[in-house]
């Protein structure tokens, strides 16, 4: 029983965000759990830490809680728990940019969901994959999916997950170009989040409101939920998106002409990149920073950063990124080459400096 009241509490304080709080409490469950041998409390608590730890931008414990909770379904046969937790495994390392690996996690999770007919997780697997393939950069294969699980979680009358399917939409649909449909999408899962008190979704949805204001030039309207959205990410104390939040402010100061501002935008995100080791997300930097010495005409500086950024996403395999890189390098050489967006498939169209990168 006061195990149970343990979990009880520690969920409430998740609910409420004040993470490295629950946290505690799932690991003192967790060890009221161990000595007397429970095991669905036990895999509980270790999938609930690697939870707060990814939402917090701790991928290597987020990663060791999910493979010991994998490790610990094996060892009672346990499918779908082996499956849960997989999934969780695959998202801690889609946030570290291995989505070769985080595509295999959760694809092999998707094959139990099917067996087992489980249309939620499911639904979930599918909203995973599609995360991972736009950062493959497959935007094409990543909008079919999110509409695909956004037609399940419809089904299912999951309000929590057709939010996040709208804003996975939205985020896809902005990279592929298509802005309209962008604002469409992020608009309608704020309202959504908005009714179910969701804090995390209701940041999530201005950042990428945000971003779709910046992408048709709305840079006012654009800083606005930036700002919003920062307030949130402060609160609850998720570092991960606070950093994509902060790589868009520097990207519209870039856009608005303010180069002191947006550079201490993307060193700031940097660190932090660093810290939750998004090798995507320091990616994102250098091409802004490389940018802004192009700008200030420090060039021998500015092809090195750029360099450093197109080795780095050919390394990753991220091929959005290498395009980016590939595309600033080129007219810094001279003649700006932008066939590898059609190529992706993606409508976007290069019009010199500075670079309103999606």
């Amino acid at each position: 029983m006061q195990c149970e009241y343990t979990i009880e509490r520690a969920e409430s304080l998740k609910e409420r965000f004040l993470l490295p709080e629950s946290l505690k409490l799932f690991k003192k469950a967790f060890r009221g759990y161990s000595e007397i041998g429970d095991y669905t409390g036990m895999f509980y608590c270790l999938r609930s830490s690697g939870d707060i730890y990814r939402m917090v931008g701790d991928a290597d414990f987020a990663a060791k809680s999910y493979a010991d909770a994998i490790n610990l379904a094996k060892k009672h046969g346990d499918f779908t728990g082996m499956a849960d937790a997989r999934v969780g495994l695959g998202l801690s390392l889609r946030a570290q940019g291995s989505w070769k690996r985080a595509l295999q996690c959760i694809r092999e999770s998707k094959k139990i969901y099917k067996r087992r007919n489980d249309l939620e997780g499911l639904a979930f697997t599918l909203w995973a994959e599609a995360g991972a393939l736009r950062i493959k950069g497959d935007v094409r294969e990543a909008l079919k999916k999110f509409k695909t699980s956004h037609r399940i979680f419809t089904s299912l009358k999951d309000k929590a997950g057709i939010g996040f399917c709208l804003c996975g939409l939205g985020g896809a649909s902005r990279v592929a170009g298509r802005y309209r449909d962008s604002l469409m999408y992020y608009t309608a899962a704020k309202g959504l989040f908005a009714r179910i008190k969701d804090i995390f979704g209701t940041a999530y949805s201005h950042c990428g409101i945000g971003n779709a204001h910046r992408m048709s030039e709305n840079y006012r309207s654009a800083l606005e939920h930036f700002r919003k959205a920062t307030r949130l990410y402060r609160k609850i104390g998720d570092r991960v998106s606070f950093s994509y939040t902060l790589w868009s402010l520097g990207t519209t100061y870039k856009m608005m002409g303010n180069h002191k501002k947006a550079c201490d935008c993307f060193i700031e995100a940097m660190g932090l990149f660093r810290k939750t080791k998004d090798p995507r997300g320091i990616i994102y930097c250098l091409l802004g920073l490389g940018e802004l010495e192009i700008l200030e005409g420090r060039m021998v500086k500015a092809k090195r950063r750029l360099g450093r950024a197109l080795q780095e996403a050919s390394r990753n395999e991220f091929a959005i990124e290498r395009c980016h890189a590939k595309t600033l390098l080129s007219f810094l050489y001279g003649k700006a080459d932008v066939r590898c967006y059609n190529r992706l498939g993606l409508k976007l169209r290069f019009q010199g400096l500075p670079f309103n990168i999606p």
